[in-house]
């Protein structure tokens, strides 16, 4: 690695207290990432944000009760890991979305020719919040 320390580039990313416990299992770790970034967790607005977008990746909306139902779900979740280590908060947000995707066509699955809309509309019924973060 020294010898092509000019061509070589490594990032390390992880939680916080896990990335300082591993740079200190070794005393010549910390000297070979002097720089280290800090990206602070996402706030409500922004996780209902990645949300959206993961939404519409999939071509889906959400209907006004969903996004209601979801933002309600993301503070809960937010209150109950406030200064709580680790959190994935951006992964969690995407899987919430797949399991509302999920229960969305188990939900359609009986109805007898559903319409294109509720096809492509997740309804608040389909966020069932997890007991698990």
């Amino acid at each position: 690695m020294e010898d092509y320390k000019d061509q070589f580039i490594t990032i390390l990313a992880g939680y916080e207290s896990e990335m300082e416990w591993f740079l200190s299992t070794n005393p010549g770790l910390p000297s070979r990432f002097p720089i280290q970034i800090h990206f602070p967790d996402y706030d409500a607005e922004s996780l209902l944000h990645i949300a959206k977008r993961a939404v519409a990746n999939r071509q889906y909306r959400l209907s006004v009760d969903a996004e209601l139902k979801l933002r309600k779900q993301i503070r809960e979740v937010l209150s109950q890991v406030h200064g709580r280590q680790p959190f994935s908060n951006a992964r969690w947000v995407r899987n919430v979305v797949e399991r509302a995707v999920r229960h969305q066509a188990v939900r359609l699955f009986d109805v007898q020719s559903p319409k294109r809309e509720d096809l492509l509309t997740l309804q608040a019924a389909d966020f069932v919040q997890e007991a698990r973060i």
